[in-house]
């Protein structure tokens, strides 16, 4: 009994250690934001906002072109997610059910596509897009961000889709069911858990990228959120509070959507599961 009381003491502290060391950075910007600026620069550590303010935030917000940065940031990201989604969804579910020549190299192709760093690609991305004319424009990035995750999207909807059993599928034929019915009304709710985790994976990395928009789009209208951060601090200088505010901002959104789509991917899954 202690033996066993033992082990399981030390994957829960470590758990939990790490836990903590994670967190903390995210509690420290959070809780600068809302400090005043003595609180901020003071040499003891002030570990929670005595008098919170929210003045930081409003610096942060009143930033030449904020809620243009924050216009781009959703209609690329949202736009990118949706799109390597629908196409996602429609291939993974061929890929794992259909048997057709040269599959196993359309899924080798989309791996290494996965593996390719795209960082390195930017400069032949430029030169592509500047050919088509279309530099300073939210068209291309968006395009280049649906590319980006659509191969992540597909590997791992193509996993769920091949964990569904083909007998639910043909049992809904059996009953009266079109393939698309069956597709729509019993395969699509059991993947609701994959569309959720990869829209998320999705949106984090499309809504954080940051070299692809800096060489793209030079005109300040045309620019992200990543874009704007980058550059606050060179505009504010040391008000450590407004940068704060301002890195807070930029993460609510996905802090705000992880917690949306954990509850909506435990409730598809369980509503998967009675249907199956």
């Amino acid at each position: 009994m202690k033996r066993s009381l033992f082990g399981r003491f030390w994957p829960n502290a470590t758990a939990v250690f790490l836990v903590l060391v994670f967190i903390f950075p995210v509690y420290w910007m959070f809780s600068t934001a809302f400090k005043k600026t003595t609180d901020i620069v003071t040499d003891t550590p002030v570990w929670f906002p005595t008098n919170p303010t929210t003045q930081h935030f409003k610096t942060a917000i009143d930033a030449d072109n904020f809620w243009t940065f924050v216009g781009n940031s959703f209609t690329v990201t949202v736009l990118a997610v949706v799109f390597s989604l629908i196409i996602a969804l429609a291939a993974s579910f061929a890929l794992a059910r259909m048997r057709f020549k040269g599959r196993r190299g359309f899924i080798i192709g989309f791996m290494v596509a996965q593996m390719a760093p795209w960082e390195v690609m930017v400069i032949a991305i430029y030169f592509i897009v500047r050919d088509a004319d279309m530099l300073n424009s939210l068209v291309p990035l968006t395009l280049f961000y649906m590319v980006m995750i659509l191969p992540f999207t597909l590997l791992t909807l193509r996993g769920f889709v091949a964990a569904v059993p083909k007998e639910l599928e043909e049992a809904a034929m059996v009953d009266g069911c079109t393939r698309r019915q069956a597709f729509l009304k019993v395969i699509l709710p059991l993947l609701a858990p994959g569309l959720m985790s990869t829209s998320m994976f999705g949106f984090i990395t499309a809504w954080n990228e940051f070299p692809m928009v800096l060489v793209l789009n030079k005109q300040v209208e045309y620019q992200t959120l990543p874009v704007w951060l980058a550059g606050f601090q060179s505009v504010f200088g040391n008000d450590w509070g407004a940068t704060m505010a301002a890195s807070t901002l930029f993460a609510i959104p996905v802090l705000l959507l992880f917690l949306y789509l954990q509850r909506r991917a435990v409730g598809g899954l369980s509503d998967g599961a009675v249907k199956g």
